[in-house]
């Protein structure tokens, strides 16, 4: 029998934490620009072997429906035109989104949470989520400070792969979607790495800016008024994203580039950008909606 069609939505996985209310507030611009809804999920993790304990059952659903009422409430108050539906599941958080990602354009989750997230494991259970989602994730960081005056950087990491084109288009996109500029970054190393000479720095960055402008071209003549440069880094692009860290607002990967990802979800991403309000968003042309 086959499965019942589930409409398309942009999910966001719901735990209490301010991570996660963040996440489901920087999602409603993804939700709204696809007119799709925006559909909230808390997952309460199921007990082991032995009987459940009624009373704590209801102060997990109490809790559950709190987050959940929570996380809606910091949604409407931006005022801006969004459907939101709410699910509370009961299975593991990981589990659970995975299963909703098969019909999702987008899972977007909080860096640091409550239960599905913590500073510990973020590295491996964004990792599970990234290789075994079916559509592109985001896991958002955010601070409490007040917002800057001026839109942070869409950074979009470009290599050779075959999904690079997608991937920039998901970031010539997001760019558009959230009024910002966009950089177009690829990394290149020198041949001889115990040796530095700067003009063959210098000429290696511009052969590399010429290949990235050659790339862009198409972009730039469709959308002028797109504020986007190429930028070449000679090293390593997480270097690059730790120096500018304060002045990008999201990080836009292809999911089948392996060391990007587990470099940005791993530890060495979470200690370069910790503090910041850098995002980071995993996508590649099989699952772009």
């Amino acid at each position: 029998m086959p499965e019942p069609f589930v409409p398309p939505a942009i999910v966001v996985g719901v735990d209490g934490s301010r991570a996660a209310v963040r996440a489901a507030v920087w999602a409603v611009d993804e939700a709204v620009s696809r007119d799709i809804p925006l559909r909230l999920i808390y997952a309460i993790e199921p007990h082991g072997t032995g009987p459940a304990d009624p009373q704590d059952e209801a102060r997990r659903l109490a809790s559950a429906e709190l987050a959940i009422r929570y996380a809606v409430t910091a949604v409407e108050s931006g005022d801006r035109p969004v459907k939101v539906e709410m699910d509370i599941l009961q299975d593991r958080p990981i589990s659970t989104l995975i299963d909703a990602s098969r019909s999702a354009a987008m899972v977007v989750v909080g860096a640091v949470g409550l239960k599905l997230f913590d500073h510990s494991r973020i590295g491996s259970t964004a990792a599970a989520l990234v290789a075994s989602a079916h559509c592109p994730v985001a896991v958002v960081r955010g601070s409490d400070r007040a917002p800057s005056a001026d839109p942070g950087w869409i950074v979009v990491e470009l290599d050779e792969s075959p999904d690079s084109a997608a991937v920039l288009q998901c970031g010539v996109e997001e760019a558009r979607l959230r009024g910002a500029p966009l950089r177009v970054v690829s990394s290149w190393q020198s041949r001889y790495t115990d040796v530095h000479d700067s003009q063959a720095v210098a000429d290696g960055n511009r052969m590399v800016r010429a290949q990235l402008d050659r790339r862009l071209s198409h972009w730039t003549r469709r959308y002028p008024d797109l504020d986007v440069r190429p930028v070449a880094v000679h090293g390593t692009v997480l270097n690059y994203l730790a120096k500018h860290a304060k002045s990008i607002q999201l990080v836009v990967i292809g999911a089948r580039d392996a060391a990007s990802v587990n470099e940005l979800i791993g530890p060495s991403g979470l200690a370069a950008l910790q503090n910041t309000d850098c995002s980071v968003l995993i996508a590649d042309r099989q699952r772009l909606l």
